[in-house]
């Protein structure tokens, strides 16, 4: 039940609540959609306990100094992996626990009324599939999966866990502060007796699927968001700034078809110069209101 959801507004930045002029463009917007394309961002999951990078104030960018790891470390520097491997295997029982919010099961219900066509997340906290939707796309992959950057062999991370925890029975280390990717800080000291596995198939990299900063989203994936694009009527942003690239470039794609493109997030975003719509509301209190 929706309203048996509630929200967790530790890391959600303060505003105003749904204006109803607001709510009523909105609802007239949705409306009006036949086939909608809905993009999301961290926004959508800050309500279910999971900081974001950008939020004013409350976002990691505002609280630290600290940044996510870069695809090019991660490959070429063992120790980079281990510092990683031993913050992720630290949050993962806390991250791995989060539940959908409201927002995430508003748009599930969408699907299953035929009103949504296709959810494209810029997350990789499987929220959106707890939640049951489908017609869905992970634009950066899923922390919920580990490959091998050898043999490409797959695992589930729950699986990896117990890896971890076998080759390391005596380890602890205390979190300093969470993450948005379902790590923590940790110190140096903490990480540097920390065992990390390697594939069991071919003892090669293990990586968590997902696109780190400084990697690309596959052509494939692409090109097939741009087909979902393509049939879509409309476009609603929920819960992203819209800063990276990978994901900005359908909003790009969008204009140029002259979709109308609607945004529901809190503070600016890189699409409010040419977005038909735009609203400064929670995802979880405003989407529940729209029928």
């Amino acid at each position: 039940s929706l309203s048996r959801t509630s929200p967790n507004l530790a890391f959600v930045p303060a505003c105003l609540p749904p204006d109803p002029v607001e709510v009523e463009e909105l609802q007239r917007f949705v409306s009006n959609s036949k086939r909608l394309f809905v993009m999301t961002g961290a926004g959508i999951s800050t309500e279910s306990g999971i900081p974001d990078y950008r939020s004013e104030g409350v976002g990691l960018y505002a609280r630290t100094d600290r940044r996510p790891i870069q695809h090019a470390e991660f490959v070429r520097s063992a120790s980079a992996r281990q510092r990683y491997w031993a913050r992720n295997f630290v949050g993962w029982p806390q991250f791995s626990s989060h539940q959908p919010n409201t927002a995430h099961l508003v748009l599930r219900d969408w699907e299953k009324l035929g009103k949504l066509h296709w959810l494209v997340t810029q997350n990789v906290d499987a929220l959106h599939t707890k939640a049951g939707s489908q017609r869905m796309t992970e634009l950066h992959g899923c922390t919920h999966r580990v490959f091998c950057l050898v043999c490409g062999d797959q695992i589930l991370r729950s699986e990896l866990q117990e890896h971890f925890e076998a080759l390391n029975p005596t380890w602890k280390a205390e979190a300093f502060g969470v993450a948005p990717d379902g790590d923590v800080f940790l110190t140096d000291e903490q990480v540097c007796n920390f065992q990390v596995p390697a594939c069991r198939k071919c003892g090669g990299i293990l990586k968590p699927d997902v696109t780190f900063f400084g990697d690309t989203v596959s052509r494939e994936k692409v090109n097939f968001v741009h087909q979902r694009l393509a049939e879509s009527d409309s476009m609603l942003v929920a819960g992203s700034s819209m800063q990276v690239y990978s994901g900005y470039r359908f909003a790009l794609a969008a204009r140029e078809k002259q979709l109308p493109i609607a945004i529901l997030n809190i503070g600016p975003t890189r699409l409010d110069h040419f977005a038909s719509l735009k609203l400064n509301s929670r995802c979880g209190e405003l989407l529940p209101l729209i029928v």
